[in-house]
């Protein structure tokens, strides 16, 4: 009997023990490991990346999500700091059709023309204004300027000589009067030519200027000529100065001349430089001939004592061309020959 009721015992305490599952005794379950997030998997096989998150406007709060017990923040009014969209009545720069960033807006010119006349008054401001224009812009200076005053000694034994060139202006920036002059001759004889420009020069752009008036030539005969040409910096630096010329007696001539200044140091320049002369026609009286009648070109190394003084030593090729030279050969002369030069440059 006793046997009895100790079978029965165990029978009723082991039945809730044989209903749990013990399959997974013994082992741990690893946790799930997302080998897209890891970039382990093509992006064609991963589910869109929003998949699994939460609404934007879900409550973190009521999930649990919101920390140890703390207080959600209340939502923040980007629009209120200035985080939103753009105030009533700004004008949208990227839409299509709108104002670029440089236009200027109508109440910039809504004002008076001149701000100040509203304090002082339009007869104070007055003189005050044409002061500032004139010390800006409309000023009026001058300048002489001595490119070549030099002395020529023939490197072949012929005679030697002399040469100068200069020329000054007054005026504006625009507008201005140009006097030029230049010349040779010979140590101990007469000048062989010379002659004097008076000339308007005009703008024509920030580099350039167009130049008319007329020309005497003193030397070797006297004559006058109308002139136009243009004055001016060309692309890398190249001083330019090219005119035609037409004379009384109906001959029409023209020069160009062109130089370069290349700084060796702050004071040491070496220029080269070229003069090439041309005519439309035969001059018998100065043993011109048609086309190109003479070329120089030199080169000259000058010293800055100062910017307004540099005395310089150079070398010259100076030849006749064509008609011109067969002429001087007639006449018993030498067409060609290189000089030594020495002499300065100067301005004031």
């Amino acid at each position: 009997m006793i046997r009895f009721w100790i079978l029965a015992a165990a029978t009723v305490a082991a039945a809730p023990l044989a209903a749990q599952d013990h399959s997974a005794h013994g082992k741990q379950t690893a946790p799930e490991v997302d080998h897209c997030a890891m970039g382990h998997m093509p992006a064609d096989q991963c589910p869109p990346k929003t998949e699994g998150k939460p609404p934007a406007d879900a409550d973190h709060a009521a999930m649990g999500h919101s920390g140890s017990g703390e207080k959600a923040a209340p939502p923040m009014d980007h629009a209120a700091m200035g985080h939103g969209a753009q105030p009533a009545g700004a004008v949208d720069k990227t839409a299509q059709g709108a104002a670029p960033e440089t236009a200027v807006p109508a109440r910039a010119l809504a004002g008076p023309r001149h701000a100040a006349d509203s304090i002082w008054g339009t007869d104070a401001m007055a003189p005050s204004r044409r002061q500032l224009a004139r010390e800006n812009g409309d000023m009026k200076t001058g300048m002489v300027l001595i490119e070549r005053l030099e002395a020529r000694f023939a490197a072949d034994g012929g005679e030697n000589g002399y040469v100068w060139d200069a020329q000054g202006w007054y005026g504006g920036d625009i507008n201005r009067l140009v006097i030029k002059t230049e010349g040779e001759g010979e140590f101990g004889g007469e000048v062989e030519g010379a002659e004097i420009q008076a000339l308007y020069s005009r703008a024509i752009g920030p580099f350039f200027d167009l130049q008319a008036g007329v020309r005497f030539d003193p030397a070797p005969d006297t004559r006058t000529h109308l002139v136009v040409g243009v004055q001016g910096l060309a692309p890398y630096m190249f001083h330019v100065d090219g005119a035609l010329f037409l004379s009384d007696r109906g001959d029409l001539t023209a020069r160009i001349e062109g130089e370069y200044d290349q700084k060796i140091t702050r004071q040491i320049i070496l220029q080269p430089r070229i003069e090439i002369e041309f005519a439309a026609q035969d001059i018998p009286e100065r043993a011109t001939g048609a086309g190109i009648t003479k070329i120089e070109p030199g080169l000259r190394l000058r010293y800055e004592l100062q910017p307004e003084f540099a005395p310089y030593v150079g070398i010259e090729y100076e030849a006749k061309i064509g008609e011109t030279a067969d002429l001087a050969r007639l006449a018993g002369e030498d067409p060609d020959g290189v000089k030594f030069v020495i002499g300065v440059r100067a301005w004031f």
